[in-house]
């Protein structure tokens, strides 16, 4: 098949470095533009990266060869180039919002990292297994910045994509409230051990705006399209605590859940074993085979050993037990830049071409 023409905006940071690594050799996604800040655009991206790259996979050489383009001077010279581009740029919100909406005009589609727009009423926050239908929406934004093919779409935060996935498939329960932790790797911060040595041994119970996402975002990803805007769900009850700690990749949660009707355990786990999303469906190449693993195993899921299940798309549970307050009581685990962040857009943008919301120029 012919592939898609894609475009990395943001290219030098982690996030960008990580959708280089996902679309070298993937089967429908060929970058073939990298941009990043005016301080870089003009360098060769090997210039520009220098000893910054962090990825375990080694820099691949068309990458490295490859002109960076200025991702704000450029706007329409890169969205004449491709079908569409990530976006997982570091600026003001403001800025994110007014540079994202730039390409969308420009007829680019966008699929951002980004927080900026998830909040945007018609810009749907999609993770692709769990409100795929969210996409139709995009038909509403498109009438309102009068465009044809440019639309924004975003993934959610990297966080609820640890306990998100679990409850969505449990939501016919009646899910009523919900008490979540989060152990959040310090990639999410865009960081190294080598760059952050203070994390070392050290554990921060603070990460800005983390908590306010983690509580309202999931209300988003399980709201409705009305009227050509999402509306949020008003249940269930969520309360969030995030904390920073140190491990390089994975976002742990230690979740409680209270039913309205409360499934036994093996409902639970028959219905984490058999649940199948959309991209499942369309077989995706970016879709983990088994989307939820449950490990009967009480010392799993372990972040080291368990984070890149199914490529690190997959997102594995165990510990599932009575509660004395809640119901109950589980552990959830995610590979937070691969099915938290790149990789979950990735996937997304697999889900919109298969939808034919992205389409070939």
């Amino acid at each position: 098949m012919e592939k898609y023409k894609v475009g990395i905006i943001g290219a030098t940071g982690m996030v960008g470095q990580r959708f280089i690594t996902l679309t070298d050799g993937h089967p429908w996604f060929d970058t073939v533009v990298l941009a990043a800040s005016s301080r870089s655009a003009g360098k060769t991206y090997q210039e520009a990266i220098g000893s910054r790259w962090c990825m375990e996979k080694p820099l691949p050489g068309w990458a490295s060869n490859m002109t960076l383009m200025d991702a704000d001077a450029d706007v329409e010279k890169i969205a004449s180039m491709v079908d569409f581009v990530f976006c997982a740029v570091d600026m003001k919100k403001e800025e994110i919002q007014a540079l994202e909406e730039r390409y969308a005009k420009c007829e680019c589609p966008v699929v951002s990292n980004n927080s900026a727009n998830r909040w945007t009423k018609d810009v749907p926050m999609i993770i692709p297994e769990v409100n795929p239908e969210h996409i139709k929406v995009i038909d509403d934004q498109r009438k309102r910045l009068g465009t044809q093919r440019g639309f924004i779409a975003v993934k959610s935060n990297c966080s609820i994509q640890s306990y998100v996935p679990a409850l969505s498939p449990l939501r016919d329960f009646g899910i009523e409230k919900i008490l979540v932790c989060t152990y959040q790797a310090i990639s999410g911060a865009g960081k190294t051990f080598e760059t952050w040595p203070e994390m070392v041994d050290n554990l921060i119970p603070y990460i800005g705006g983390e908590e306010e996402k983690s509580e309202q975002e999931p209300l988003k990803v399980w709201g409705r399209v009305e009227n050509g805007q999402i509306v949020t769900a008003a249940a269930p009850a969520i309360t969030a605590q995030c904390l920073r700690v140190p491990v390089s990749n994975g976002h742990m949660a230690a979740v409680f859940v209270k039913f309205s009707k409360k499934p036994t355990m093996d409902e639970m786990k028959k219905i984490w074993a058999e649940f199948q999303g959309r991209p499942q469906t369309l077989s995706l190449p970016t879709a983990p085979k088994q989307f939820l693993t449950y490990f009967e195993d009480p010392s799993r899921p372990q972040t080291g050993m368990d984070r890149m299940l199914e490529g690190g798309m997959g997102v594995s549970i165990g510990r599932l037990r009575e509660d004395t307050q809640y119901d109950y009581k589980f552990v959830c685990l995610s590979h937070n830049t691969l099915r938290g962040a790149a990789g979950g857009a990735v996937e997304l943008a697999e889900l919109l071409c298969a939808e034919d919301y992205i389409t070939r120029k």
